[in-house]
């Protein structure tokens, strides 16, 4: 029932993701969220992405931003990482996705997707074909309609854990 919106991984931190694993899998592009991605809501970009898109440029990656925010939030983001972007996306669409891959030059099947939200982020990128990594979001300050998003992504989450128990039980 909820499948399109359960994640290829689940993880807690964009930071945690063994990004060495995935280049040697043949992963060649990383489509970033930026908010509670990256980033607390708002913030600039911290010494911590910049260092993480620094490391994935130096494994070998492609790496691309897409947000729903406004260019200036995402430009302020990007001043001292200096990636391309896409900013006003409008995910779940999947144009952008497929404008990220194309800026990238990767495909659907070496390319990956890390975001916060199951209803744009995650949701988009199933739809785009793509490999797709929710994380846990880093800050608590959120909009209100990302709180009651939030509400909405605790039931799809029990049911995706429930998934998870059940294929571990007969592995």
């Amino acid at each position: 029932m909820f499948q399109k919106f359960y994640p290829t991984e689940y993880v807690e931190s964009s930071y945690e993701i063994d990004y060495e694993k995935l280049y040697k899998n043949g992963y060649r592009g990383i489509i970033f969220d930026i908010d509670n991605t990256l980033v607390e809501h708002g913030a600039d970009a911290s010494e911590r992405a910049v260092a993480l898109i620094k490391r994935l440029k130096k494994i070998g990656f492609e790496v691309c931003l897409i947000s729903n925010n406004k260019e200036d939030r995402v430009k302020r983001f990007n001043q001292d990482i200096k990636i391309k972007y896409i900013f006003n996306a409008h995910k779940p669409s999947i144009k952008n996705y497929l404008k990220a891959m194309e800026y990238m030059n990767t495909n659907k099947s070496n390319t990956i997707f890390v975001g916060d939200q199951i209803f744009t982020d995650v949701y988009g990128a199933n739809r785009a074909g793509i490999t797709s990594y929710l994380v846990k979001p880093i800050g608590k300050k959120e909009e209100i309609q990302i709180v009651i998003k939030r509400l909405l992504e605790r039931i799809v989450l029990s049911f995706y854990r429930r998934k998870q128990a059940k294929q571990k039980k007969r592995s």
